[in-house]
């Protein structure tokens, strides 16, 4: 399989696949396709993670493109101006996606729920209690809102970071909700109550966009009817 990320930061990514390859998405994902390429609709792995897709912001059913020659090709379109981000599933390794993230993958990946631990982590982190896992074997691919940044942290160290900018972390790194310090930083800093907190090892990539800041930011200029 081959993959080129194309259309600068309202991005798509077109697959090549070799005959019998394939890539699953959820329902209505696909944007283009070879005419080759056969359609498969499934709950993928039944109905309790049918569901659980559900609540972490994907759809119950998933749409699975297989490859009916060597060279056919599908586009698959982000749903928001940001990046899309390839990850290698493979070697143990997982990762913890923010919520409706998930854009695409190879069979081998199983996409789950990931349940946030805490009651400060899941109330305050910015995501709320349910993110989405990706294990198994494969390439996936997530949906990022703006710019992304990739950043390693050593085992203990820690980065805050403002509610809802962690779009991606390893399964390896540790993630929290932490209090600001300070009456004024709380009532003046604009950055609410709490920050989250990710704690190495492990990689971790932010965004530089969320949806909930830049709905805020365009309501004011949607005109109501009357």
């Amino acid at each position: 399989m081959q993959y080129e990320i194309f259309g600068g930061n309202l991005p798509a990514v077109e697959i090549k696949l070799d005959a019998g390859e394939a890539i699953y998405t959820e329902s209505g994902g696909m944007s283009w396709m070879t005419e080759s390429i056969s359609m498969e609709t499934n709950a993928k792995g039944g109905l309790m993670k049918g569901l659980g897709r559900m609540l972490t912001g994907d759809s119950f059913f998933m749409c699975t493109y297989r490859a009916g020659r060597p060279g056919d090709t599908i586009v698959i379109a982000s749903s928001f101006p940001g990046h899309i981000l390839p990850l290698d599933v493979s070697g143990g390794k997982e990762y913890i996606c923010q919520k409706d993230s998930f854009l695409c993958a190879q069979p081998g990946v199983e996409l789950s729920v990931e349940v946030v631990k805490g009651l400060k982590g899941g109330f305050f982190g910015g995501e709320g209690f349910l993110l989405q896992r990706l294990r198994g074997n494969g390439l996936a691919f997530v949906e990022i809102d703006g710019s992304c940044r990739e950043i390693t942290l050593a085992p203990g160290e820690r980065l805050k970071v403002d509610t809802s900018h962690v779009a991606v972390y390893e399964s390896t790194v540790k993630y929290s909700a932490e209090m600001v310090k300070g009456f004024k930083n709380v009532l003046f800093g604009g950055e609410g109550l709490f920050l989250t907190t990710v704690e190495g090892p492990g990689k971790v990539w932010l965004q530089t966009m969320t949806m909930p800041n830049f709905a805020s930011k365009i309501v004011p200029f949607i005109s109501k009817k009357d």
